[in-house]
């Protein structure tokens, strides 16, 4: 390969001489468009397809081997290196070449914190709190930037409607509405109004597309949809992230409709540049181009390259495709030096973006600034992961009010998640360490102090099945498992919930249970934990669940055991503190599901914004002949939207400003919120609408927006919403974005399933 790249050197150099004494880079003080165009023609073929290429840095791959292809101009960009020095290093030998030193620049997956880890993605979205999303991304980009950063891959903005994926995780639930206005403000928060500022990252929103969609929830499988859902439903988180200004697409692995969206130019040119306008840069997923040979739609690697670049994707990642095949494809006429050149313009325009032309150390600080010790506990973020965290924790049941708990006598913490440092950080956690997370143990030991007596007892491993613990631990040893029997280790549980007043027990899944690459048939928490669970129960000592996971998960008989349940997700690296701050009342819970949770995983795919049926079923009154299981009851355990507070709040009827709206008009709906219980809090107020008669069936209700609101004991305030005819458009059988005329309800809860309504019409 060293001796192609060489060949085409001395040949580009034959053809034009003065290339060979080219060494300076453009004026960059030039717009962006004139900087890039000076700039390419100053390079040769083997010099653009050197910055198609974005490299990792791993095992497969050690640092020795890519300062060597940096050497030779074949990198144009490195991931999953998060230290100065190192970082440092490789951009001194790009600025050190004998050309024209193109920066690189580098990338990681940063999805929820880089160091300070946040809740995961789904936690996130729970909060349903934008203010507390953006703190979250604003830390994310200081601390990445800080790092020597310049772009995360995220926001994950994949719909998701089968828990039994496990990159549910990695997302921000089922619903489109949510999804695009969290995906939007963690555009805005991590990259700021300028990439190229200090404390800014560009962000590269995935998967582009309808990954979240996978058949029976497997990884990397086939998704088959019609395009007005696709259009509809899927479509737009990507456009509001872009349109936030992202300036980075990662391209999904999967197939879309029988074409790998890695081969797909009607998505990635089409949709992508021409109808949305998108100037940015497009990157394949970690070797997506070799996989398009076992997706069928290519016969060889050097076909795969040709329909890859072809297709529109700018940057190969992690493979060496094409720095290996695009050289010959040039020559043989195949690909077009325009077509090099298109791809290679889109990955200049984002460094240029970046400020990495002005200044390619902007994230590195002079030489000698580097930390002194890049783990320093200094450099987290703590109050706010914290005050984030407890933002996003879920109270699913409080029987009786058995929370919040009161700091005296005794209480037994038990379970295999209660002190596990690395599960609370949850999947993706970025450069978070281990040891610098808090656990649930931890938490509670910090809130209460001497006052009260705390028993632990670890009760049961996560899962005592040894294929899922060695699939879990084949890469690294991220489940710990306790050697006594299973016997000994109930028994000492028992014995500590005998001895307590109140049991809190932590179960759910490790957090590799719930990450790429871990799909699962089977939703519930794991046979081993319920067996502890049970026994726990009959104590007939109060048992109060935290439930952590990366998914939603069938609770049915824990929902029957647990007098209080919180579900806690992953929440990251001040997760015990957060929950803690729950438990015991410090903060009042307010968090909602963006997800809803099935009775089993037969229900699947369950979500609230289904189309109607001819034969609906009413639960008032049950038919034969309707759509429902006659086997379990019907709709889910826990609906989109849902989550208790410590205090209680009450909606009034809605109140329309008229009731018809003009075509070119608004109406506004609102509602007075009343917090008529005795304790401060805050909740959502959630705003649904739906189409009654229309050309196409349309979903019975859609979110279309939110307000998350505090109120003290007993105060009210109105909430108004503005309603548009832009919230009734959607995508006709002739794929016509539209509003039809008509009438339409206006719901407005607190969740999905409880609902106030009035209606209007469209003129």
């Amino acid at each position: 390969m060293k001796w192609l790249c060489s060949l085409s050197l001395l040949i580009g150099f034959a053809l034009n001489p003065a290339l060979a004494q080219t060494t300076d880079l453009p004026d960059p003080a030039l717009p962006r468009d004139d900087y890039v165009t000076a700039l390419l023609q100053k390079m040769t073929l083997p010099e653009k397809i050197g910055q198609l290429r974005l490299i990792s840095v791993g095992p497969d791959n050690p640092k020795e081997n890519i300062r060597d292809m940096i050497e030779k101009g074949q990198v144009g960009a490195i991931f999953n290196t998060v230290t100065r020095p190192d970082i440092r290093q490789m951009q001194d030998q790009a600025m050190q070449l004998p050309r024209l030193k193109v920066p690189l620049f580098f990338a990681y997956d940063i999805v929820h914190g880089q160091r300070t880890i946040f809740p995961i993605s789904l936690g996130l979205a729970s909060s349903w709190n934008l203010d507390a999303v953006a703190t979250s991304g604003r830390i994310s980009a200081i601390e990445g930037s800080e790092d020597g950063l310049n772009m995360t891959w995220a926001p994950m903005v994949d719909i998701s409607r089968d828990p039994r994926w496990g990159r549910v995780s990695e997302g921000l639930g089922e619903d489109t509405f949510l999804t695009a206005e969290i995906g939007r403000v963690l555009v805005q928060s991590i990259q700021g109004k300028n990439p190229a500022d200090r404390h800014a990252l560009m962000t590269s929103v995935k998967h582009f597309a309808a990954y979240g969609a996978v058949e029976g929830g497997r990884d990397y499988n086939t998704v088959d949809m019609s395009p007005q859902k696709l259009f509809q439903d899927y479509l737009p988180p990507y456009k509001a992230a872009l349109d936030a200004g992202s300036g980075g697409v990662m391209v999904a692995l999967n197939s879309l409709n029988g074409t790998p969206a890695t081969a797909d130019s009607w998505l990635l040119k089409d949709v992508l540049r021409t109808q949305w306008g998108f100037t940015g840069i497009t990157v394949s997923d970690h070797g997506a181009i070799k996989e398009l040979i076992r997706h069928g739609v290519a016969g060889s690697p050097r076909e795969a390259v040709k329909v890859a670049i072809k297709s529109g994707i700018n940057m190969s990642m992690s493979d060496e495709y094409y720095i290996r095949y695009l050289p010959g494809l040039v020559e043989s006429g195949e690909v077009t030096v325009d077509e090099i050149d298109d791809a290679v313009r889109h990955v200049l325009n984002v460094k240029y973006d970046m400020g990495l032309f002005r200044d390619a150390y902007a994230h590195l600080g002079p030489v000698g600034s580097d930390p002194a010790d890049t783990n320093a506990e200094s450099r987290l973020h703590r109050a706010e992961a914290r005050a984030v965290a407890r933002q996003s924790l879920v109270l699913l049941k409080n029987r009786l009010q058995v929370l919040p708990l009161k700091k005296q006598g005794s209480i037994a913490v038990i379970g295999p998640l209660a002190d596990s440092k690395r599960d609370i950080m949850g999947s993706w956690s970025a450069a978070g360490r281990a040891a610098q997370s808090v656990t649930l143990l931890e938490g509670i030991r910090n809130a209460v102090g001497s006052q009260v007596t705390v028993n632990y007892a670890k009760g049961a491993n996560v899962t005592d099945h040894q294929g899922l613990l060695a699939y879990l631990n084949q890469y690294e040893q991220t489940i710990q498992s306790d050697p006594r029997t299973p016997e000994q280790m109930l028994a000492e549980a028992v014995a500590a919930a005998n001895k307590s007043d109140v049991i809190i027990a932590a179960v759910g899944e490790a957090q590799g249970m719930a990450h790429e690459a871990s799909s699962r048939s089977d939703i519930t928490i794991p046979a081993i934990q319920r067996q502890m669970i049970a026994a726990l129960k009959a104590t007939g000592k109060p048992l109060i669940l935290v439930v952590m996971n990366g998914r939603p998960l069938s609770l049915v008989h824990e929902d029957q055991q647990a007098d209080a349940m919180i579900e806690a997700w992953f929440p990251g690296t001040e997760g015990g503190n957060a929950i803690a701050d729950v438990l015991f009342g410090d903060y009042n819970p307010s968090a909602k599901l963006p997800m809803s949770f099935p009775r089993s995983v037969g229900q699947i795919p369950i979500y609230y914004n289904h189309l109607p049926s001819g034969r609906p079923y009413r639960f008032d009154n049950p038919e034969k002949y309707t759509s429902h299981y006659y086997d379990e009851a019907n709709g889910p355990l826990y609906p989109f939207g849902y989550g208790l507070s410590y205090t209680t709040f009450t909606l009034s009827e809605v109140k329309l400003s008229a009731t018809t709206m003009a075509r070119d008009g608004s109406i506004t709906a609102s509602v007075t919120l009343t917090n008529s219980g005795s304790r401060d809090g805050r909740t959502v107020a959630q705003l649904y609408l739906h189409d009654r008669v229309s050309s196409i069936s349309r979903p019975v209700k859609e979110l279309k927006g939110f307000q998350s609101v505090f109120l003290k004991a007993g105060e009210s305030q109105t909430l108004t919403f503005t309603l548009s005819p832009d919230m009734l458009k959607f995508y006709n059988q002739q794929m016509q974005l539209i509003a039809e005329p008509g009438k339409f309800d206006v719901m407005i809860g607190l969740d999905s399933a409880r609902v106030n309504s009035a209606s209007f019409t469209l003129l």
